[in-house]
């Protein structure tokens, strides 16, 4: 079959994505744009979920940094939009996205602590206690307005909707994107604990979705916003909220994805799991890294599988990635 060109968030293709289709992007000066938590995972080095391990381990961190570290590695463009503290783990931070060599001149250094969750070495969900502080002061202002103008793609997650002054940053990178026909990626990342406790979460993550293209929920994020439901009836309800394309992760039993017509069943290729700490975001980056390269959506579905399979072998959300064509090879995709 021959591959179609789409283009998200234009006129033509407001309700449907097609699986053989291809994305055709604008020529722009970077292609993936994060936006939100900047931040340190303490990571056990013990297996176990009750947080009894003496020694934990410090990495680079945040979901939407995470993505952009990654898609850097397998051979794409990417900038942060970011807070971290005026101190020594705000500093380390910005070294590793400079290292990466990932453009550092949208991430502010703000007078609050550095954030930080402990989280346990785990090979199912891991179990995550947050300390929040200097990653919801997020600014939107001309030179935030610019970034996003001059990207393909905006990730988000629940973090910078969690909080008010984030959060309005957030609407207005949106409208920029709209504006712009600019793809948005949302991860619906639900935690209770980082919202304020006077706000309903749920709803404001419910209402953000129709404002959003593409949502890639866990079993374990559905359950949280919507309560027990079986994949496919989670998956429709995320479609009935406005999204476009919806990928459940279901863990050792693969995923599902669907655009509102066809779902598609994945199997895991992950054979050897070692740390489940930042497995969503290795997906995220392959898939995004794919369609950028010219991939249609169903391959870069694989290509995301089998980023996140490869992550899997290693502990932290950050590993040392090959390119993507290599990660093809790896998995004969």
């Amino acid at each position: 079959m021959n591959a179609k060109f789409i283009y998200f968030n234009s006129k033509v293709v407001k309700k449907m994505v097609e699986f053989e289709n291809k994305i055709m992007f604008k020529e722009t000066e970077n292609d993936v744009l994060t936006v939100g938590e900047l931040l340190i995972d303490m990571i056990s080095q013990d297996y176990g979920e009750e947080f009894d391990s003496d020694t934990y381990n410090k990495f680079f961190g945040g979901s939407p940094a995470n993505i952009a570290m990654n898609v850097k590695k397998l051979g794409i463009n990417s900038c942060v939009i970011s807070a971290v503290g005026n101190d020594n783990l705000g500093k380390f931070l910005i070294k590793k996205l400079k290292d990466a060599n990932i453009d550092t001149e949208y991430i502010d250094m703000v007078d609050y602590s550095t954030s930080l969750v402990l989280v346990t070495k785990s090979k199912a969900t891991p179990v995550p206690i947050f300390y929040r502080e200097a990653d919801y002061h997020l600014n939107f202002n001309s030179k935030v307005s610019e970034i996003v103008k001059k990207s393909k793609i905006v990730h988000f997650s629940c973090w910078p909707i969690s909080r008010k002054s984030s959060r309005e940053t957030i609407f207005k990178i949106i409208d920029e994107c709209k504006k712009n026909n600019i793809i948005i990626g949302f991860d619906p990342n639900y935690h209770r604990m980082i919202w304020d406790k006077s706000e309903n979460g749920i709803e404001y993550v419910k209402d953000i979705i129709n404002k959003v293209d593409i949502v890639k929920p866990s079993e374990d994020d559905a359950e949280r916003i919507f309560g027990s439901d079986t994949p496919e009836n989670q998956v429709s309800k995320f479609l009935k909220l406005g999204a476009k394309l919806v990928v459940m992760t279901l863990g050792k039993d693969g995923a599902i994805a669907s655009n509102g017509v066809e779902t598609i069943k994945f199997n895991t290729l992950a054979t050897d799991v070692v740390d489940t700490t930042g497995a969503g975001d290795a997906f995220w980056s392959g898939f995004y890294a794919a369609i950028i390269k010219g991939y249609n959506i169903r391959k870069a579905l694989d290509l995301g599988f089998a980023v996140s399979a490869y992550k899997l072998k290693y502990t932290g959300a950050v590993t040392n990635l090959p390119e993507l064509e290599e990660i093809r090879k790896i998995y004969n995709l």
